[in-house]
């Protein structure tokens, strides 16, 4: 029997042909990086291949590793196998991997969003006969608000606080959710601060991006500065003796599971605001149909459930196991807790 193009080990996705692994998490010799997050791009690796946008972004990150970048679409060939990379229109930098063999193609999506939030390369629909694809919201209730209401919403509520005497903290991720909040913030509201871990993360993306101007929080910031502005920070400071500094002050988080109410009540949060750097459903079923392909393999999320709704539309779908954590955060706040 055939062995597939690339299986799922106990390392990650491998391509034996090549010898080569896609988002590994467990060190090997050639790692092919999606894009900068802290579950697909990990430490260890003897050397990384990944877009040329998000070489600063696993540097920053990673520390000194041997890391190499490449264009969009540009092919490269390992082993006769021929890779590329291609946007995924989740954050900066963020890459579909397409892997071709005797005639054979393959595209790992690592994480992808379709809508423009006019901060990553849009998405791009890449053909090919197997797609592997998150399903972090692969489901029905997943429904995703177009990106200008949300902010709406969102620098209303700034304003209106403003206007109530009190501070706006913003919780998001530090790489990626950060950036797109920042470009889309109305500063004629205000004045943006940033916790360290952002102002860190922001400072390696101002290369590449025209983003407002931040202030970084540090101990000398004082109180009566920050009142009525608002504050860009990573979930992990909720609750922590950091944000005491802002004092009369209201929280939100921009997150697609604040779908769900009870998503906020746990977080003990006073407003949620729908927006993912994911695809939602139909955005994920859209993109599924647009690659042509007959066979999916669902990685993290909602896996079960979207397969089997997959396999109901007729494709060859199923599941397989990695250690991708899709938006719950975990890895990223154990990451900003150590940048405060």
């Amino acid at each position: 029997m055939k062995t597939p193009l690339l299986v799922f080990n106990d390392k990650g996705i491998y391509c034996e042909a090549a010898d080569v692994y896609l988002d590994p998490w467990k060190p090997v010799d050639k790692a092919i990086i999606s894009h900068g997050h802290a579950d697909h791009s990990r430490w260890g690796h003897k050397k990384y291949i990944t877009h040329h946008s998000n070489v600063p972004i696993i540097k920053h990150r990673l520390g000194d590793i041997i890391v190499s970048g490449v264009e969009w679409n540009e092919s490269f060939t390992v082993n006769g196998v021929k890779f590329s990379m291609h946007p995924a229109g989740h954050i900066i930098g963020s890459s579909q991997i397409r892997v071709e063999h005797q005639g054979e193609v393959w595209v790992f999506t690592g994480d992808y969003k379709t809508e423009d939030d006019g901060v990553a390369v849009p998405y791009e629909p890449v053909k090919c006969d197997t797609f592997i694809t998150e399903c972090t919201f692969g489901l029905p209730a997943f429904k995703w608000t177009p990106q200008e209401k949300v902010f709406q919403d969102i620098n209303n509520w700034w304003q209106q606080n403003k206007e109530d005497g009190r501070t706006s903290v913003l919780f998001g991720y530090s790489l990626g959710k950060a950036q797109r909040l920042l470009k889309h913030l109305d500063t004629s509201i205000g004045k943006i601060y940033t916790h360290g871990a952002i102002e860190n993360m922001t400072e390696v993306l101002r290369d590449q991006m025209d983003f407002p101007s931040t202030i970084r929080i540090t101990r000398e910031t004082k109180k009566d500065e920050i009142k009525g502005n608002i504050v860009l920070a990573p979930g992990s400071a909720h609750g922590s003796t950091w944000i005491r500094k802002m004092v009369p002050y209201v929280t939100a988080s921009a997150s697609g599971w604040m779908t769900f109410r009870g998503a906020r009540r746990r977080r003990a949060i006073d407003k949620g605001f729908v927006l993912s750097d994911h695809c939602d459903w139909q955005g994920l079923l859209t993109s599924i149909k647009e690659t042509g392909c007959e066979k999916v393999i669902c990685t993290h999320g909602y896996t079960d459930i979207f397969s089997r709704f997959l396999r109901e539309q007729g494709y060859d779908a199923r599941t397989e196991e990695t250690q991708y954590e899709g938006e719950t955060g975990q890895m990223e706040a154990e990451k900003e807790k150590d940048s405060e």
